[in-house]
């Protein structure tokens, strides 16, 4: 694992928009186009923000073939309605960067298909490849996707029941907690930690006390962002206020400042 502290969250999200860029294009020189693991929440916004002005200024790489696959998606809501993470990506990310909605796929939360949904989306990915990188964000709880603390760490994609706190964190997308899906369809801790690269971003003082113990604390199913420790290529990029609660935050900083640059992450 490495942790990497920088001094804002814009250079959190620059460092990572750089990641992201740096294997689509090595992946479209290669002849195979990435295929990226996409999370939606406040904390990657930034990161595709900055992609889509590089994107737009002519800086950035060709998103042509390219794939993505969302973490998860909420089970219940009417087709098309605003608030379902296969909307708000394509509204965010994915229609301003130039990859078709036939390339943006999601866990398909449809009522009458939904016992096989969490098999069909692993196979979806199985079948495209493979993840290549996973954008990640962290909970304050340790949550990762809408695995909750208590979820097995070897899980795979099923659906989860909402807990109260959860749905209360999402009551600002839909006006009150009672407008809040119980259900989602969401990737497991297993299928997460598949992807060949994990880049896990937070920002902010309220994700600190997580950060810790995601990067620091012991590895268990009461912090399932603890599950990153087991992984052999993981990236967790903070500005200050989310390393704010590392002990070892000083040796971080020094290992990255001395890395050869042309390792990258």
């Amino acid at each position: 694992m490495e942790v990497v502290v920088l001094d804002s969250a814009a250079e959190v999200a620059a460092l990572a928009a750089d990641t992201i860029e740096d294997v689509v294009r090595r992946r479209a020189a290669a002849g195979t186009p990435a295929v990226l693991g996409l999370a939606t929440g406040s904390t990657p916004l930034a990161t595709y923000e900055e992609l889509i002005r590089r994107a737009r200024s002519g800086k950035g790489p060709s998103y042509e073939g390219v794939q993505t696959f969302n973490l998860d998606e909420y089970v219940g809501l009417p087709d098309g309605h605003e608030q379902s993470y296969l909307a708000t990506i394509r509204r965010e990310f994915t229609d301003a960067i130039g990859i078709p909605p036939d390339r943006v796929h999601g866990p398909d939360p449809t009522e009458e298909t939904l016992p096989t949904a969490g098999e069909r989306y692993e196979a979806a990915i199985v079948a495209a490849g493979g993840i290549e990188v996973q954008i990640l964000g962290i909970g304050s709880d340790g949550h990762l996707a809408f695995n909750e603390p208590g979820s097995s760490l070897a899980s795979l994609t099923r659906i989860k029941t909402l807990t109260a706190r959860t749905r209360k964190d999402n009551a600002r997308f839909f006006g009150s907690p009672d407008a809040v899906p119980h259900h989602v369809l969401t990737q497991g801790l297993g299928t997460i930690t598949r992807a060949g690269h994990l880049l896990l971003l937070a920002t902010g003082e309220g994700k600190a006390e997580a950060v810790a113990a995601a990067v620091e604390g012991p590895v268990s199913a009461t912090c399932p962002a603890s599950v990153l420790q087991l992984h052999s290529h993981v990236s967790v990029l903070l500005d200050e206020a989310a390393a704010s609660r590392l002990v070892r935050r000083d040796y971080y900083r020094e290992v990255y400042a001395g890395k050869p640059d042309w390792q990258g992450l």
